[in-house]
Parts: C-alpha cells; structure tokens; sequence
C-alpha cells in the first residue's frame, strides 16, 4: 500500500501557471505506474498559459466554475467536470468565478517535462 496526504505534497508553480501538488509520479514514488497524478489549483479571475503535452490528460474539477479551451473549443467548468485532452490538444483553463477552480489531472503517459510546450 503507498498513501498519500496532500498536504504533504509540496506546491509549486507550473510552466503553465497553475499552483500544483504532484501527488503520484512513478519517477519520484518508486510505483508501478504509467501515469501521474496531481492537484492543481487556479485563483479567481485568473487563466493558465496555453500549452500542449505530447500525453493525453484527464481534467476532474473539484470547485470553482470556468471555462476550459482546447483546440479552439470552449467549455464550461465546474465542480464535477471531467475533461480529456487528447496528446496534442492546445488548451488552457480560466477561472471566472469568485474561488478558486480547483482539479485533479492524471497524465498518462506520466508528465515530463520535455513533452510539455507553453506556448506564450
């Protein structure tokens, strides 16, 4: 069994600008996984850079209300959302409520950095 608590995940600022907390990686966890696991977070009246990851991802909004963009389509957001942006997808996410927009986004294969692209 490996358990996780959150708050034990440190935060940082990813390229794209969303506050995350990588909860697991096989990497850095030492499991058998292909893909990563983290939590991220948008502020109110903020957006995330457009950028592009040569994996797919699955986007679960927790709270907050937004829109979600992907190739030129646009998408509301809220608490209990799923999205999946195919390897390739142009996207960036907006947060146009008055919370912050808070998710989960499994990435698979797992993330690495030299297969994501901001693109601004």
């Amino acid at each position: 069994m490996f358990k996780v608590a959150l708050a034990d995940r440190p935060e940082f600022l990813a390229g794209d600008d969303t506050r995350l907390r990588e909860i697991f990686h096989p990497d850095k966890h030492q499991l058998k996984l292909n893909y990563s696991l983290a939590q991220g977070t948008l502020p109110s009246g903020q957006r995330s850079k457009r950028h592009v990851l040569a994996s797919s991802e699955v986007y679960y909004f927790i709270s907050g209300k937004g829109r979600f963009t992907i190739d030129g389509q646009v998408t509301p957001i809220e608490a209990g959302t799923t999205i999946y942006v195919p390897p390739g997808g142009i996207q960036f996410v907006e947060n146009i409520g008055e919370t912050d927009v808070e998710f989960l986004c499994l990435v698979d294969p797992a993330w690495r950095m030299e297969d994501e692209t901001i693109l601004e």
